[in-house]
């Protein structure tokens, strides 16, 4: 089953990933990202560590364009 990710959550794990590279991250935007990542799994019934392992690949090694 295909992992469905919000737009929200690509956008909170995209600046927290800017974040880890800049050296930057935040314990607020971290804790942002994890509570996101949480709801988001209880609101559809998927794993959350599923949800994350998604997310971080999505976000951290995109798939090339066609």
């Amino acid at each position: 089953m295909a992992i469905e990710l919000s737009d929200e959550l690509i956008e909170l794990e995209q600046q927290a990933w800017a974040e880890i590279q800049a050296q930057e991250l935040t314990a607020d935007t971290a804790a942002a990202v994890q509570t996101a990542i949480t709801a988001h799994a209880e609101a559809t019934g998927q794993s959350r560590y599923d949800v994350e392992a998604a997310l971080k690949k999505r976000v951290r090694h995109p798939e090339p364009e066609a």
